[in-house]
């Protein structure tokens, strides 16, 4: 076997370490920081402390226009203030969406051009603007991969810009920032690291490394995330969350996902589905549409997930299925049918693009778009 494994990545997990962000940035070298981040997290109050401690050490230009699942008009936008600003740094603070626009905006400001221009794996020509992390979500883990997700509004759906040189330098992970978050964010965010974590660990790419880092995210989101859900002022579960989160976005980022995120990111360049629902509403049928290339990894899935250890693969993987289609009711994931603007006439064009989508090749089962809309269909109808 061989494999390769990357995190450049810094990590840093501690109470209240995002208010002393500054502390981080002369291994940096910047003094012109952009902070990016969204109006509901400023509404919230939550980047106060951080502006404070920032404004103390350095020239501080905020930011707070990033919109759910972005735009390719928006992160042009993001990166064309940074820009005016003189920027050489930038601090994101927020969820999967404010930490891709803010990768993007880091490639802008030394490629130039509009981020549609760097769509692809491993086309980007230097390094990137140096940005620091800190995630006020447990669940796309953004904060470790070197990945940016963004619609293209032009043709509606998301594309990838996929390049080591856009790993974040820094990660600071601060589990009291999630205290305040909402249950369906929180349920649909949590399952969104659970698909991440899944996918990893049965993509054909997988890695023993990343099969340990998905195995343990699987565990911690078992037996963490209904009471993140229910309870969000429970600190433990919390913290598990926002740590499984991570290591499985490190998983991912080392192994790949596959079909779910197929489906999930042709949803949402569609009908702007937000991410981790998508993929919430999916994963279980593709979970056992995919069960027949690799049963026994499968299964190990479904032990993860709490199924007996005592039976067999086949019935482990079954319970498995309906396990994670009771997680995803416990904690209020909408129905496929019950989204905005869903239109079964898409659903062959969902499947088009599903089965044209780069995850596609690491997917644990070969899918046709045939398969692809009968695993859609199905899930309408459930």
């Amino acid at each position: 076997m061989r494999y390769h494994f990357h995190i450049p990545t810094k990590v840093v997990l501690e109470h209240n370490v995002s208010k002393r962000v500054a502390d981080f940035l002369p291994e940096l070298g910047v003094d012109r920081v952009m902070l990016l981040t969204d109006k509901g997290i400023r509404q919230a109050g939550l980047i106060d402390p951080i502006v404070q401690n920032l404004q103390a050490h350095v020239e501080v230009f905020s930011y707070d226009d990033v919109k759910p699942n972005p735009r390719d008009k928006d992160c042009d936008l993001a990166a064309a203030f940074a820009r005016e600003n003189g920027v050489n740094g930038i601090v994101a603070v927020g969820g999967g969406s404010v930490m891709d626009t803010a990768k993007a905006v880091s490639i802008l400001l030394t490629h130039g051009g509009s981020i549609n221009d760097w769509e692809g794996t491993d086309i980007l020509q230097r390094e990137t603007t140096p940005l620091i992390c800190i995630p006020t979500t447990a669940g796309t883990g953004s904060e470790v991969t070197s990945t940016a997700v963004i619609t293209d509004t032009g043709r509606k759906i998301k594309m990838g810009v996929v390049d080591s040189r856009i790993f974040p330098r820094i990660a600071l992970l601060d589990p009291l920032l999630t205290r305040n978050l909402p249950a369906s964010i929180t349920a649909s965010t949590g399952m969104d690291a659970l698909t991440h974590a899944i996918e990893a660990y049965t993509s054909r790419v997988a890695t023993p490394v990343t099969d340990a880092l998905a195995l343990h995210a699987i565990n911690l989101i078992r037996h963490n995330l209904v009471e993140a859900v229910k309870n969000g002022g429970n600190l433990v579960a919390r913290e598990n969350m926002m740590i499984a989160s991570t290591i499985a976005g490190i998983a991912f980022g080392n192994s790949d996902v596959g079909s779910v995120h197929c489906i999930a990111e042709a949803v949402g360049g569609l009908y702007d589905t937000p991410h981790g629902v998508a993929n919430s509403i999916f994963l279980p049928h593709v979970f056992e549409v995919n069960s027949v290339a690799n049963l026994n990894r499968h299964a190990e899935v479904a032990y993860a997930l709490g199924v007996s250890r005592q039976l067999p693969a086949e019935q482990a993987v079954a319970e498995g299925v309906q396990l994670l289609f009771s997680l995803s009711e416990r904690i209020g994931i909408p129905k496929f049918r019950d989204l905005p603007y869903v239109n079964p006439q898409d659903f062959p064009r969902l499947a088009s693009v599903a089965k044209q989508a780069p995850m596609d090749a690491s997917n644990a089962r070969e899918l046709t778009e045939e398969e692809y809309l009968a695993i859609i269909e199905t899930a309408y109808r459930y």
